[in-house]
């Protein structure tokens, strides 16, 4: 009998809440902020992850970023991702949203990746530090190119495809055999954004 795929958690029951929250932290950080621009990571777009995201401005040197990512049959495999990145920005210059900035930044994930035979069931989280340079191509268009690494916590489910592994707890939710750290990129891309006000 073939076995039946899981659906990560945050796909099935977290995703509305996801939403809701990066919904209500646009809301409250847009009627505070004195500058707001919304972007796109052309790189994720290009890895076929969809993402959109904010950035505020809430000091003479400072912004905060939310990104929401996700993905699916990522170029003919079998890979669902949907994650959240926030970041807290510095500009050097004084003026935000251009030139040089550093970044402190998070990450939250969840995925379900079939590599092969292999299968990866779970969610990551991680923090790190970013550095980049935003580009002004007029008064409302920018270009940014940034990159950053951090330390990343995983914990998933990991078998063989042909293994017919089910195991799951009483809340009927996936059991983690496989956890750790590791050093990665925590944001990596280039992207465009459009200053709203």
């Amino acid at each position: 009998m073939p076995k039946q795929s899981h659906t990560l958690p945050l796909f099935h029951h977290r995703n509305g809440r996801l939403a809701a929250v990066l919904i209500l932290l646009c809301t409250l950080f847009t009627a505070h902020a004195q500058q707001v621009a919304v972007k796109s990571n052309l790189l994720m777009f290009a890895g076929m992850a969809p993402n959109v995201g904010c950035e505020f401005v809430v000091g003479e040197r400072s912004t905060i970023d939310l990104s929401v990512f996700g993905s699916k049959n990522v170029y003919g495999k079998q890979v669902e991702t949907l994650g959240l990145q926030p970041e807290y920005r510095y500009w050097f210059n004084g003026r935000p949203m251009t030139r040089e900035f550093v970044g402190i930044a998070a990450l939250g994930v969840s995925y379900n990746i079939r590599w092969g035979e292999r299968v990866f069931e779970g969610d990551a989280a991680g923090a790190g530090i970013t550095f980049g340079y935003a580009f002004n191509l007029g008064k409302r268009w920018n270009i940014e190119a940034y990159g950053g690494f951090g330390a990343v916590y995983f914990k998933h489910r990991q078998y063989y495809s042909f293994d017919h592994y089910d195991e799951t707890d009483e809340s009927n939710t996936i059991k983690a055999n496989a956890k750790g750290y590791k050093l990665l990129p925590i944001k990596l891309g280039v992207s465009i954004s459009y200053i709203l006000k």
